[in-house]
């Protein structure tokens, strides 16, 4: 009996210990992780483009011996204003916009939503460490500045938020973001590959203003095609051509490929089209091509702007900025080469 009791009583013993190790093994991964997080900046700036990473103190608020409202304010709510008043203020409906206009409304929906998704969070915040996150964006922002002829002011936040609307986008330049908690497959993709989509835009877009066709669903072929064909270039070649164009699948592309005239000869009546309701823009609601992928509109853009270099020159396509998009389909030669195809 004795030796039963003996057995037992280690074997407690071993159970409190291990929980105590497991317990300091925890707590030990934790201050390892606000560590650094912490070390993560602000902000990142070059030239005209900043990026905030208000993600950083929404985290940091939860992590004092009680919650942080004031970090909040001052470092999530102040140093993006416009884009919590103006464009979240805006999106979701006068019945949401105290959430976001008010420092009341962004102190409350920050003090539950950490918590409550922390786990999901944090992986996501050691994905941004794990790719070294300030390094990443300076290195791209300097990179864009260097190629872009025109010079571009934007402000983008990478954050949490408790109504997820936009993934990545925005309602002006100066009021973009990242939602770092929408639930896409390769976060990673969105934060490192398509900032230099995004920038592309933001570019491009102010100088449509004296374009007669700027409202076409031509222009938005050309702008969504020439801001992958832009990533395509960012990354000299190092990432293929499909996956430049919203990381679309080699198999996607080839079936564009095999039906390339089709689509063109098809879609070509629909170019003049500002209504927005056409397939070339919206395939998914019309299903003019039941068995087309998705991201139509991209990848004939993307093709028409390569075709657009290859008869131009090299550095071509740095003249498309400022051209008309009916002249660059014109002088991209695009319809003589579908021309040529059987």
């Amino acid at each position: 009996m004795k030796n039963i009791l003996w057995i037992l009583n280690i074997g407690v013993f071993l159970f409190l210990m291990s929980c105590k190790e497991t317990k300091k093994v925890s707590v030990n991964s934790d201050i390892e992780f606000i560590e650094k997080i912490k070390k993560i900046s602000d902000s990142v700036k070059v030239e005209g483009i900043v990026i905030k990473n208000l993600f950083k103190s929404q985290i940091l608020a939860h992590h004092g011996t009680e919650y942080d409202s004031m970090m909040i304010i001052e470092k999530v709510y102040r140093p993006h204003q416009k884009l919590w008043d103006n464009c979240y203020g805006m999106i979701f409906g006068e019945e949401n916009s105290s959430k976001f206009n008010t420092t009341k409304g962004m102190v409350e929906w920050n003090q539950t939503l950490y918590p409550e998704n922390k786990s999901f969070f944090d992986q996501r915040a050691e994905m941004l460490i794990n790719m070294n996150i300030d390094s990443i964006l300076k290195k791209n922002l300097t990179r864009f500045n260097e190629l872009v002829p025109h010079k571009t002011e934007a402000t983008i936040s990478i954050l949490f938020t408790p109504m997820l609307g936009i993934l990545f986008g925005g309602c002006e330049n100066d009021q973009f973001c990242i939602e770092l908690n929408y639930e896409v497959e390769d976060m990673g993709y969105i934060v490192e590959k398509a900032i230099p989509h995004e920038l592309n835009h933001l570019a491009y877009e102010p100088l449509r203003e004296n374009d007669p066709d700027r409202k076409t669903a031509l222009s938005q072929t050309i702008d969504e095609g020439f801001a992958c064909y832009f990533t395509w270039l960012f990354f000299n070649g190092q990432i293929a051509k499909h996956e430049a164009i919203e990381n679309m699948s080699k198999t996607d592309w080839d079936w564009y490929l095999a039906n390339e005239k089709k689509l063109y000869n098809e879609l070509k009546p629909y170019f003049a089209d500002e209504s927005g309701e056409n397939p070339l823009l919206r395939n998914d609601k019309i299903q003019l091509f039941k068995d087309a992928p998705k991201s139509l509109n991209y990848w004939l853009g993307f093709r028409i702007i390569e075709k657009y270099v290859e008869n131009n020159g090299v550095d071509s396509w740095k003249d498309i900025y400022e051209k008309d998009v009916n002249r660059v389909l014109k002088e991209s030669k695009y319809e003589d080469f579908i021309n040529t195809l059987n």
